[in-house]
């Protein structure tokens, strides 16, 4: 099986900082990395890592040979991801000594890709598949709708939140993922939350899995030293969506999203500090 991907790729621009800063507040940072970013980018790279072909459908601008490199060494399959001359998006990230962040997004090439980009894609698709989507790329409602016409299954991450995005692509949704804060907006908008399964994460609070069909199911989080919490949702939903393109039930995709997750907080960065699937088995024969 094969997931699909019509995600963003970002670069990261992170900086170590005193505390989060305050309205009108300057700050000396304290350190300064760059790396490879974007929620579609650290969705497809954690799907990889876990064992999935990710094919990540995306774009990026000029001069952006590297990102591309790397994530061809994370093993994603770029064959759809297209180089335009809008500037490659990117992310400036603040991180407090509690591993809090604050990040503001320039969305660039992402927001450049076309229904026509992600049926090509998609042409190839079939029954079994998965596709992924977040909400800082276009065409997801169109990507979404194929999709589904296709039986693959979609899973969306609605973030950032935005209501209208979320009513358009909705309908054709299998798998609805959502932080808590996502989750109460998805709430006060709509009044409940969709028919369709959700996932809702709570950070070191763990994880619930609401079915109109099934038990709900609560994976609790693992206890660890968080470094950097960046990227950590996304580590969860590429991981989650590997497990069950493998065939694993929802618990045990669940317990593995989970483990990747609390392993990637322990380590800097984003994609860079997301673990191999052999990683997350030795952490979890010893939790």
């Amino acid at each position: 099986m094969t997931i699909y991907n019509l995600g963003s790729i970002n670069i990261d621009h992170v900086y170590r900082v005193p505390h989060l800063p305050a309205p009108g507040e300057t700050l000396s940072a304290l350190n300064y990395t760059q790396g490879l970013g974007g929620k579609g980018a650290n969705q497809s790279v954690a799907a990889a890592r876990a064992g999935a072909h990710c094919l990540h459908i995306g774009a990026v601008g000029p001069a952006s040979d590297w990102v591309l490199i790397a994530l061809e060494r994370y093993g994603v399959d770029l064959s759809y991801v297209a180089q335009l001359e809008v500037a490659t998006g990117h992310a400036i990230i603040n991180v407090d000594p509690g591993a809090e962040n604050a990040i503001v997004i320039y969305p660039g090439a992402n927001r450049a890709l076309s229904p026509a980009m992600a049926a090509a894609a998609l042409a190839g698709a079939a029954a079994g598949d998965t596709l992924l989507l977040q909400n800082e790329t276009t065409a997801q409602a169109e990507a979404a709708a194929l999709a589904a016409s296709k039986g693959l299954r979609v899973i969306y991450s609605a973030a950032p939140f935005d209501i209208s995005a979320v009513r358009a692509v909705l309908p054709h949704v299998s798998l609805l993922v959502m932080n808590e804060i996502e989750a109460e907006q998805l709430r006060s908008e709509l009044g409940r939350l969709p028919d369709c399964d959700c996932v809702i994460t709570r950070g070191a609070r763990g994880a619930e899995w609401i079915s109109a069909n099934l038990e709900p199911l609560f994976v609790p989080a693992f206890a660890v030293t968080p470094v950097d919490t960046t990227g950590a949702g996304d580590t969860f939903i590429g991981t989650l969506a590997a497990g069950l393109d493998r065939g694993l039930d929802r618990a045990a995709a669940m317990r593995r999203a989970s483990a990747a997750s609390a392993i990637q907080v322990t380590r800097p960065g984003a994609a860079p500090a997301i673990p191999l699937a052999t990683e997350v088995d030795e952490f979890l024969q010893s939790h």
